[in-house]
C-alpha cells in the first residue's frame, strides 16, 4: 500500500503549543521508520484518552518530576491505534506484514504517536486485533481495557508505582463480592462492569439515567442515577469500589465498603487518610502500562464475546479538535475515536 503521497510524507495530528482543541494541527511530516523491536503500522483509527486532553492543555508537564513524561514540541499525541502491519524489523518476531493488529504504544511515556495515517509501534505493545473487532472498535480499546484489566485482574509487572510505596495488588472479586463501579458508562467504566461480572462478582453501575439499559447489557445488577440517588446513601458493605471519575467527593465512597474493603481511584481522589485507616479500608491506586502480552489476553475476550467495547462517536483524523470538544462535554458512553482512514 503506498503512502499518502510519493515523497513518504503522511498526515498527522500535531501538538505546537499548549492550549484547548484549537491547538490541534493538522501537519503533514515523514512517514516514520520503524527501529529495532518496532513494525510499521498504517493507522486505520486512533482512540482518544483522557492524557490526550492532558498532553494538549499542558497539564502533564505540571506534573511532579518523578512522574512528569519528558516533552518536546512539536509532537504527535495519541497511545490507542488499530491498523495493519506494512513493514517490520529485522529482530522481530511473531508478526508479519498484512496483520492486523492493535494495542497501546509506549505508555506511561510520551511517543505514542497514534493521531497519524502511520505510526512505528513497539511489537510488544501490539497484539494481533480479533476479526469480531473493525478497527474503529479495536481503536477504542487498548488503554481503557488495559486500565480495567490491570486495576482488577492483573497488574502483570514489577515496575515501581508513581503513585504509592506498595504495589497495587488487584483484589478477589468472585462470587460473593460487590462491586461498584462509578463513572460506568465511561471507557475505563464499561470495561470495569465487564470484567468485574465475568469474575461472577455482583456489580453495581454508577452513571447517569441515559446509561442504565446500556450498563445492564454489559451485566450491571443494579443501577444507580448519580443524578437522582447518592450511592453512598444507599450501597453498604461492598468490597471494592473502582472509582472512574475521581475528584474531591472520592471519601464518600468509604462509607459504602465493608471494614476491609478496597477503593480503588482510578483519577486522583481525594480521600480522608483518617477515616480511610478507621474503617479499615485500602486505597490503592496505578498507572497503566502498555503490554502486549496482556492485549492479546483481552483480544481473546473480544473474540469469545465474552467483552465489548462501546464507540460513542467518531471524527475523521482532520476533526481531532472536534474529538476533543466531544470529551470535553463529558457524558461519553464508551471511547471516542478517530477514523483515520
Amino acid at each position: 500500500m503506498k503512502h499518502d503521497d510519493e515523497r513518504g510524507t503522511m498526515k498527522a495530528i500535531r501538538l505546537h503549543r499548549y492550549g484547548g482543541p484549537e491547538v490541534l494541527t493538522l501537519d503533514r511530516v515523514p512517514v516514520p521508520t520503524p527501529g529495532p523491536g518496532e513494525v510499521l503500522v498504517r493507522v486505520h483509527a486512533a482512540g482518544l484518552n483522557p492524557p490526550d486532553w492532558y498532553l494538549r492543555s499542558g497539564m502533564m508537564a505540571e506534573l511532579p518530576p518523578e512522574i512528569a513524561p519528558r516533552i518536546d514540541l512539536p509532537m504527535i499525541p495519541g497511545t490507542d491505534v488499530s491498523g495493519v502491519i506494512e513493514s517490520i524489523a529485522p529482530d522481530v518476531q511473531g508478526f508479519s506484514v498484512g496483520d492486523e493488529v492493535f494495542g497501546m504504544l509506549r505508555f506511561p511515556a510520551l511517543g505514542g504517536n497514534a493521531y497519524a495515517e502511520y505510526v512505528a509501534a513497539p511489537a510488544s505493545d501490539l497484539a494481533l486485533k480479533p476479526a469480531t473487532l473493525d478497527h474503529v472498535h479495536a481503536a477504542g480499546a487498548p488503554m481503557a481495557a488495559l486500565t480495567a484489566w490491570q486495576f482488577l485482574i492483573d497488574l502483570g509487572h514489577g515496575r515501581p508505582n508513581p503513585f504509592q510505596p506498595t504495589p497495587h495488588r488487584p483484589v478477589a472479586t468472585g462470587p460473593g463480592t460487590t462491586v461498584l463501579v462509578n463513572g460506568a458508562a465511561g471507557g475505563v467504566g464499561h470495561f470495569a462492569v465487564q470484567l468485574a461480572k465475568r469474575q461472577g462478582a455482583r456489580v453495581i453501575a454508577v452513571a447517569s439515567g441515559p446509561h442504565e439499559a446500556f450498563l445492564r447489557e454489559l451485566g450491571a445488577d443494579e443501577f444507580i442515577d448519580y443524578t437522582k440517588t447518592a450511592a453512598e446513601d444507599v450501597v453498604r458493605d461492598a468490597d471494592l469500589v473502582l472509582d472512574a471519575v475521581g475528584g474531591p467527593s472520592g471519601s464518600r465512597f468509604l462509607r459504602t465498603l465493608k471494614r476491609g474493603g478496597a477503593l480503588f481511584p482510578v483519577f486522583f481522589a481525594e480521600l480522608d487518610a483518617e477515616e480511610t485507616a478507621r474503617l479499615g479500608i485500602t486505597v490503592s491506586r496505578t498507572q497503566v502500562r502498555a503490554s502486549g502480552t496482556q492485549m492479546a489476553r483481552l483480544a481473546d475476550l473480544f473474540r469469545d464475546d465474552e467483552l465489548r467495547v462501546a464507540v460513542d462517536s467518531t471524527f475523521p483524523l482532520a476533526d481531532a479538535a472536534q474529538a476533543h470538544e466531544r470529551a470535553a462535554r463529558g457524558h461519553i458512553r464508551g471511547k471516542i475515536v478517530l477514523d483515520v482512514r
